[in-house]
């Protein structure tokens, strides 16, 4: 049996109603308001020792847009915890499966008075295979701490947008 599919004016008149429904219940964007981009944008991000530390200012200059040829409002400055965990053990009692948790400490400066205006924490965890060559060990156990890095920035960029947006909790 053949059914008939809906035509583009019926799909679009339905986007539009739902757009609308939407608009009515107060509904905004969080990168709408120029203040967030604007404030995302004046941050300069000081990377904390280690590989974890430049990983995550990596992603969050990205994230955040920063533009080194502006001068900076706020300063993030921030302390990284990393563990490793032996998650699976083979019957000759080495790990081939290890967990990565990585916790970034943080806190948002005003460049001109020095104060805290914002602190915060973000957590992640990544899991990876160990590989009984040493090159491969390295490899997953890179990868691992990039994909925790990675997640850790986005939790970052996502709590600062949301205060300079007027929506974070106290």
């Amino acid at each position: 049996m053949k059914r008939a599919l809906p035509s583009k004016a019926l799909v679009s008149g339905l986007l539009v109603a739902g757009a609308l429904a939407l608009s009515a219940c107060g509904f905004t964007p969080l990168y709408g308001p120029q203040s967030v981009v604007k404030g995302l944008s004046g941050i300069e991000v000081v990377a904390a020792d280690g590989r974890a530390g430049f990983l995550i200012r990596e992603q969050l200059d990205d994230a955040l847009a920063h533009d080194p040829n502006v001068l900076p409002t706020y300063k993030l400055v921030y302390t990284i915890t990393e563990h490793r965990y032996a998650r699976g053990v083979r019957v000759d009692n080495v790990a081939n499966r290890y967990e990565l948790a990585l916790t970034a400490n943080w806190r948002l400066l005003d460049i001109k008075t020095g104060q805290q205006v914002r602190a915060g924490s973000a957590y992640a965890t990544a899991t990876y295979d160990s590989a009984d060559q040493p090159y491969a060990a390295v490899s997953a156990q890179q990868d691992g701490q990039e994909r925790a890095a990675t997640e850790v920035a986005r939790k970052i960029q996502l709590d600062l947008a949301a205060w300079f947006a007027g929506k974070a909790p106290a």
